[in-house]
Protein backbone atom coordinates (compact mmCIF):
# COMPACT_ATOMS: atom_id res chain seq x y z
CA UNK A 1 0.00 0.00 0.00
CA UNK A 2 1.08 3.67 -0.52
CA UNK A 3 0.91 6.74 1.33
CA UNK A 4 -1.52 9.15 0.24
CA UNK A 5 -0.36 11.99 -2.52
CA UNK A 6 2.56 8.79 -3.58
CA UNK A 7 2.24 6.92 -6.45
CA UNK A 8 3.79 3.46 -7.47
CA UNK A 9 6.85 3.34 -9.69
CA UNK A 10 6.56 3.10 -13.11
CA UNK A 11 7.29 -0.25 -14.67
CA UNK A 12 9.74 0.37 -17.57
CA UNK A 13 7.33 -1.65 -20.30
CA UNK A 14 4.70 0.79 -19.20
CA UNK A 15 6.30 3.81 -20.69
CA UNK A 16 5.06 5.15 -23.59
CA UNK A 17 7.81 5.01 -26.69
CA UNK A 18 7.05 7.03 -29.89
CA UNK A 19 8.36 6.54 -33.13
CA UNK A 20 9.95 9.57 -35.32
CA UNK A 21 6.61 9.28 -37.73
CA UNK A 22 4.37 9.18 -34.74
CA UNK A 23 6.00 12.36 -33.54
CA UNK A 24 5.32 14.08 -36.39
CA UNK A 25 1.65 12.69 -36.89
CA UNK A 26 1.08 13.77 -33.21
CA UNK A 27 2.89 17.39 -34.10
CA UNK A 28 0.75 17.89 -36.93
CA UNK A 29 -2.29 17.08 -34.98
CA UNK A 30 -1.08 19.52 -32.30
CA UNK A 31 -0.41 22.12 -35.26
CA UNK A 32 -3.79 21.96 -36.38
CA UNK A 33 -6.04 21.80 -33.44
CA UNK A 34 -3.73 25.19 -32.52
CA UNK A 35 -4.51 26.59 -35.67
CA UNK A 36 -8.35 25.65 -35.53
CA UNK A 37 -8.35 27.51 -31.56
CA UNK A 38 -6.75 30.63 -33.61
CA UNK A 39 -9.50 30.48 -36.24
CA UNK A 40 -12.52 30.43 -33.97
CA UNK A 41 -11.08 33.05 -32.06
CA UNK A 42 -10.83 35.16 -35.39
CA UNK A 43 -14.05 34.07 -36.15
CA UNK A 44 -15.51 35.48 -32.86
CA UNK A 45 -13.89 38.86 -33.06
CA UNK A 46 -15.24 39.51 -36.70
CA UNK A 47 -19.24 39.12 -35.40
CA UNK A 48 -18.30 40.48 -32.22
CA UNK A 49 -19.75 44.09 -31.53
CA UNK A 50 -16.70 46.31 -30.62
CA UNK A 51 -16.80 47.89 -27.06
CA UNK A 52 -17.80 51.49 -26.59
CA UNK A 53 -14.06 52.47 -24.80
CA UNK A 54 -10.65 51.49 -25.00
CA UNK A 55 -9.96 48.30 -22.22
CA UNK A 56 -9.59 44.70 -21.76
CA UNK A 57 -12.40 42.08 -22.84
CA UNK A 58 -12.33 37.73 -21.75
CA UNK A 59 -10.59 37.92 -25.16
CA UNK A 60 -8.02 40.50 -25.25
CA UNK A 61 -7.91 44.47 -26.12
CA UNK A 62 -10.36 46.26 -27.64
CA UNK A 63 -12.00 49.82 -28.40
CA UNK A 64 -13.88 51.67 -30.58
CA UNK A 65 -13.90 49.95 -34.03
CA UNK A 66 -11.06 47.10 -33.41
CA UNK A 67 -10.15 43.92 -31.41
CA UNK A 68 -6.52 43.02 -30.65
CA UNK A 69 -5.94 39.80 -29.57
CA UNK A 70 -2.52 37.58 -28.56
CA UNK A 71 -3.60 34.33 -30.06
CA UNK A 72 -0.22 32.74 -28.77
CA UNK A 73 2.49 33.92 -26.22
CA UNK A 74 5.51 32.04 -25.27
CA UNK A 75 6.00 31.97 -21.30
CA UNK A 76 10.06 32.82 -20.25
CA UNK A 77 11.60 32.36 -23.80
CA UNK A 78 12.65 36.45 -23.67
CA UNK A 79 15.97 35.41 -22.16
CA UNK A 80 16.69 31.89 -23.60
CA UNK A 81 19.68 31.70 -25.77
CA UNK A 82 19.58 32.80 -29.43
CA UNK A 83 19.43 29.50 -31.19
CA UNK A 84 16.67 28.78 -29.03
CA UNK A 85 15.02 32.10 -29.69
CA UNK A 86 15.91 31.07 -33.22
CA UNK A 87 13.70 27.95 -33.12
CA UNK A 88 10.92 29.50 -31.36
CA UNK A 89 10.42 32.43 -34.09
CA UNK A 90 10.70 29.56 -36.65
CA UNK A 91 7.80 28.02 -34.75
CA UNK A 92 5.80 31.20 -34.31
CA UNK A 93 5.76 31.87 -38.10
CA UNK A 94 4.79 28.12 -39.01
CA UNK A 95 1.57 29.58 -36.69
CA UNK A 96 1.15 32.85 -38.21
CA UNK A 97 1.03 31.14 -42.00
CA UNK A 98 -0.83 28.22 -40.54
CA UNK A 99 -3.55 30.38 -39.76
CA UNK A 100 -3.01 32.85 -42.89
CA UNK A 101 -3.25 29.38 -45.12
CA UNK A 102 -6.50 29.16 -43.92
CA UNK A 103 -7.59 32.32 -43.91
CA UNK A 104 -6.27 32.51 -47.75
CA UNK A 105 -8.55 30.09 -48.89
CA UNK A 106 -11.60 31.75 -46.82
CA UNK A 107 -11.20 35.81 -48.57
CA UNK A 108 -8.79 35.25 -51.00
CA UNK A 109 -4.75 35.64 -50.76
CA UNK A 110 -3.42 37.81 -48.26
CA UNK A 111 -2.17 41.35 -48.54
CA UNK A 112 1.47 40.89 -47.02
CA UNK A 113 2.23 44.20 -45.36
CA UNK A 114 5.13 45.95 -43.39
CA UNK A 115 4.34 48.35 -40.58
CA UNK A 116 7.32 50.10 -40.56
CA UNK A 117 6.25 53.13 -42.03
CA UNK A 118 2.97 53.06 -39.72
CA UNK A 119 5.56 52.62 -37.01
CA UNK A 120 7.58 55.41 -37.85
CA UNK A 121 4.01 57.54 -38.74
CA UNK A 122 2.59 57.29 -35.25
CA UNK A 123 6.10 58.74 -32.90
CA UNK A 124 4.92 61.83 -34.72
CA UNK A 125 2.98 63.48 -32.53
CA UNK A 126 1.27 65.37 -35.64
CA UNK A 127 0.20 62.46 -37.43
CA UNK A 128 -3.18 60.50 -35.76
CA UNK A 129 -2.74 56.66 -36.85
CA UNK A 130 -5.39 54.90 -35.40
CA UNK A 131 -4.97 53.05 -31.88
CA UNK A 132 -5.30 49.51 -32.78
CA UNK A 133 -2.82 50.05 -35.68
CA UNK A 134 -0.34 51.99 -33.97
CA UNK A 135 -0.14 49.89 -31.02
CA UNK A 136 0.35 46.91 -33.53
CA UNK A 137 2.90 48.41 -34.85
CA UNK A 138 4.84 49.17 -32.17
CA UNK A 139 5.36 44.78 -31.74
CA UNK A 140 4.65 43.98 -35.20
CA UNK A 141 6.60 44.58 -38.08
CA UNK A 142 4.63 42.72 -40.85
CA UNK A 143 1.19 41.75 -41.14
CA UNK A 144 -0.95 39.06 -43.29
CA UNK A 145 -3.97 41.87 -44.24
CA UNK A 146 -7.06 40.75 -45.36
CA UNK A 147 -10.38 42.71 -46.00
CA UNK A 148 -13.04 39.86 -44.60
CA UNK A 149 -15.71 39.33 -47.28
CA UNK A 150 -19.12 40.27 -45.73
CA UNK A 151 -18.04 41.65 -42.40
CA UNK A 152 -16.68 45.30 -43.34
CA UNK A 153 -13.64 44.10 -41.02
CA UNK A 154 -10.17 43.85 -41.38
CA UNK A 155 -7.97 41.05 -40.16
CA UNK A 156 -4.48 41.16 -39.91
CA UNK A 157 -2.38 38.43 -38.17
CA UNK A 158 1.28 38.83 -37.46
CA UNK A 159 4.14 37.77 -35.02
CA UNK A 160 6.20 39.97 -32.69
CA UNK A 161 9.74 41.16 -33.40
CA UNK A 162 12.09 39.03 -31.48
CA UNK A 163 13.47 41.49 -29.08
CA UNK A 164 15.43 40.30 -26.22
CA UNK A 165 13.41 40.12 -23.05
CA UNK A 166 10.29 40.08 -24.40
CA UNK A 167 8.32 37.16 -25.05
CA UNK A 168 6.66 36.29 -28.93
CA UNK A 169 3.31 36.70 -29.80
CA UNK A 170 1.17 35.92 -32.61
CA UNK A 171 -1.37 39.00 -32.50
CA UNK A 172 -4.90 38.95 -34.48
CA UNK A 173 -6.01 42.26 -35.01
CA UNK A 174 -10.02 42.66 -36.52
CA UNK A 175 -10.76 46.44 -36.81
CA UNK A 176 -13.48 48.43 -39.46
CA UNK A 177 -10.57 50.89 -39.52
CA UNK A 178 -8.64 50.36 -42.40
CA UNK A 179 -5.49 50.25 -42.27
CA UNK A 180 -3.22 53.73 -42.45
Amino acid sequence: MFAVGTREPEHPSTRCHLTGRQVSVVTALLDFMTTERHLATIDELCVRDFPAADGWSDIGAGGPGYHLVVLETTHGSGTGDQGERTEIAHQFIAYREGVSQRLNERWGQAHPTSLDGVFLRSEDPDEQIPKPWAYLSAYVRYVDLWEADGTGRWVAVGVSEPREGLEFQLFALVTELAPP
